[in-house]
């Protein structure tokens, strides 16, 4: 069976001495969405930083496309395709929205115009208010620039951590709905949630992290339906 589009498999590491990752794979196919949930201090986050190579393994590797880049920078990793949102601070607040997309094709040599069109498109919001300061927009529409920064690069591979913190339930069911509409266009998605009930419902595939481990892997659906995860991660 071919390899996924993108996997972290058998990771094992964490930040100093300490393993939080412990043995830990997490895939996702090209065009699909993926989401990593489970209890607080669970590694859910560990295990994005680990992907993007944001902290070094001492077991397991990471494949993009059939390649090897368990070496790589995480700068380099945006180049081979892989664009990251962190939780907070993912936003230049000083700049305009227009200039903070600017910012996201640091790494592009042609026209980034038709980009920023579709950027417009997926979110009319931040054409409204392309020459205001990010800083002053409200928590979901500085969301929707991070993102929208993220897709400047073109990325095939888009990551999240925890993307609907902070916002309220209406705004966080608008973030969902723009993150399919990012997927149907081919870009795999990988997102680390809280709101894990609503994150499994979008879900092609789901993991339930446990202290660094895997504990459970499947469809959203699935795992929606396991009475096991609503007992014990989904509040019955």
């Amino acid at each position: 069976m071919a390899d996924p589009f993108l996997i972290g498999e058998s990771m094992t590491g964490g930040y100093g001495a300490v393993d939080i990752l412990h043995n830990c794979t997490i895939a996702v196919e090209r065009g699909q969405i993926a989401v990593i949930v489970g209890p607080n201090g669970a590694g859910k986050s560990t295990a994005m930083k680990a992907v993007f190579g944001m902290l070094s393994l001492r077991g397991g590797r990471v494949m993009l496309d059939g390649e090897d880049i368990t070496k790589l920078s995480p700068q380099a990793r945006v180049r081979k395709g892989m664009g990251f949102v962190p939780q907070t601070s993912n936003i230049f607040t000083s700049m305009t929205v227009e200039e903070n997309l600017e910012m996201g094709a640091f790494i592009r040599t042609d026209d980034i115009k038709d980009t920023m069109a579709q950027i417009y498109d997926l979110f009319p919001i931040l054409k409204q208010k392309r020459y205001q300061a990010a800083g002053e927009l409200s928590g979901g529409q500085r969301q929707q620039v991070a993102v929208g920064r993220a897709l400047m690069t073109q990325p095939k591979v888009l990551m999240l951590d925890e993307p609907t913190a902070g916002v309220s339930p209406i705004v966080m069911d608008e973030l969902f709905d723009r993150i399919i509409e990012v997927a149907r266009t081919g870009i795999s998605i990988l997102m680390v949630e809280q709101n894990a009930r609503q994150a499994l419902d979008i879900a092609d595939k789901g993991y339930v992290l446990v202290q660094g481990a895997n504990r459970f892997t499947d469809t959203g659906a699935a795992l929606l339906a396991d009475p096991e995860v609503r007992r014990s991660f989904l509040g019955g």
